[in-house]
């Protein structure tokens, strides 16, 4: 019986090695401009394909705070060769769908068409780049349109709650500000702001094409010599530089106690996206795990922080988070409370960091290699994810990290690797915390800070 359990065993991950060993290669080509083409070809009937740019929010100041996420708003509102109309037609007939999102260091337009329709799909994300009419008119709707998105966001705790851990955490720089910028600048950022942000940032060495699905890497490279080939590359003095942002353990409470429930974030500054812990805290991350009131079995989770929220009842979920940008991060813990058991849980919290530093076993750390590696797997699935992943890797680190290679980064972490890198990031450090609602239970800053020393335990 044992015999064939280790025979099957062993089959099995041959198989997957293969799977693995089968997935297409990604590649890569530059042009003169520096503008990067990586593609993945798996040959499907589907593929997304999309530019990514290395412009998100981080880059922007005060005044113009906002201006990326309103330039994306503008993408799609008419080019000097189609309206707003022949974009919308043209998509709709061709069966696509045409999409765009900023975050705080990327801004992304991308497509997702049948694969024959590659090239029309390039040509529309092109003209959109590069000729959009920014039509007064245009502006004015859009204007709108995104001080009632703010509004929603507002009502969007989690996002609220992430907001302000970043303007506590990166007080006083870029990160620190919301990607969508305040409502006075909203108010006036006008067409020469837009055009301003695209001939400072839009350029060659900025930005990937990526695509993924059914892609023959060959014409898309033509197509993007063909259509993107006269982007201007780096300016003389070089690009803008990427702005400094430092860490300030520090905290943000907003106490509202008509709110029914406590919405808090607690995290210490964690590592950039190249860095050789990035990967130690992942694990770490997976070990605190996520927990929600309607899940089955949570005395019996793996996550010792999930059976004590269970057992005691001290919330109505948590997740932890690992946010990586390109040269720092925030590594912590989000939770919903009821005012009467927030000091507990912040106490349980901070126990279990401590013990990831001090006590975490090798069982808990394989599980934990485990259960990443499939979150990793599972997230590629489709041509969407998979383009995503091309494009913001090749921004990150400059290429696409293969799966096996990530695989071996995690395997060849252990229980002392987690207890080694989590005291460096966690013990003794102060942490940013925001908080909103019902909060007159949460500790004292102070209080907070010695629970991530020893002698707490």
């Amino acid at each position: 019986q044992c015999v064939h359990i280790g025979t099957g065993r062993l089959r099995a991950s041959r198989a997957a090695t293969e799977v693995i060993l089968n997935v297409p290669e990604t590649r890569v080509s530059p042009l003169q401009n520096g503008l990067q083409v990586a593609s993945e070809d798996s040959g499907l009937s589907t593929c997304t394909v999309g530019l990514w740019i290395d412009a998100g929010s981080r880059y922007e100041n005060e005044k113009n705070n906002g201006t990326a996420h309103f330039l994306e708003h503008m993408a799609f509102k008419g080019t000097k060769k189609r309206s707003q109309l022949d974009l919308e037609l043209e998509i709709e007939n061709m069966g696509a769908h045409l999409n765009a999102y900023t975050s705080r260091e990327q801004t992304v337009y991308y497509a997702k068409a049948f694969s024959k329709d590659l090239p029309r799909a390039v040509e529309i994300l092109a003209d959109i780049i590069q000729n959009s009419t920014l039509g007064e008119a245009e502006i004015e709707r859009e204007r709108g349109v995104i001080l009632r998105e703010m509004q929603e966001v507002e009502t969007n705790l989690q996002e609220v709650v992430f907001d302000y851990l970043h303007a506590t955490a990166y007080q006083k720089t870029a990160l620190g500000r919301t990607i969508l910028g305040p409502t006075e600048n909203i108010k006036s950022i006008n067409r020469n702001d837009l055009v301003e942000y695209i001939t400072t940032h839009y350029k060659g060495p900025r930005m990937v094409l990526a695509a993924a699905g059914g892609v023959s890497h060959d014409e898309l490279l033509d197509l993007a010599k063909c259509h993107f080939g006269n982007l201007p590359s780096a300016p003389e003095g070089g690009l803008p530089p990427l702005p400094p942002c430092t860490f300030t353990g520090s905290e943000i409470r907003v106490r509202d106690d008509k709110m029914p429930l406590a919405h808090i974030a607690i995290a210490v500054e964690a590592a950039g996206w190249s860095h050789p812990d990035t990967i130690p805290l992942m694990v770490a991350n997976t070990l605190i795990g996520n927990w929600d009131r309607s899940f089955g079995g949570g005395v019996n989770l793996s996550s010792k922080l999930a059976q004590v929220a269970c057992r005691g009842n001290l919330c109505h979920s948590f997740q932890s988070f690992n946010t990586c940008y390109t040269d720092t991060g925030l590594w912590g813990l989000y939770m919903v409370c009821e005012s009467s058991t927030i000091e507990d849980m912040v106490h349980f919290v901070q126990r279990e960091w401590l013990r990831l530093c001090t006590s975490v076993t090798e069982n808990e750390v394989a599980r934990a290699k485990n259960l990443l590696k499939t979150n990793m797997l599972l997230q590629l699935d489709g041509s969407t994810p998979i383009c995503e992943d091309i494009g913001r890797q090749m921004l990150c680190y400059k290429r696409r990290i293969p799966i096996l290679e990530l695989e071996a980064r995690i395997e060849a972490i252990d229980a002392q690797t987690i207890r080694e890198v989590c005291t460096k990031y966690i013990c003794d450090k102060h942490p940013a915390v925001a908080a909103v609602g019902p909060i007159e239970q949460l500790p004292e800053y102070t209080k907070i800070c010695s629970g991530m020393h020893w002698r707490h335990e």
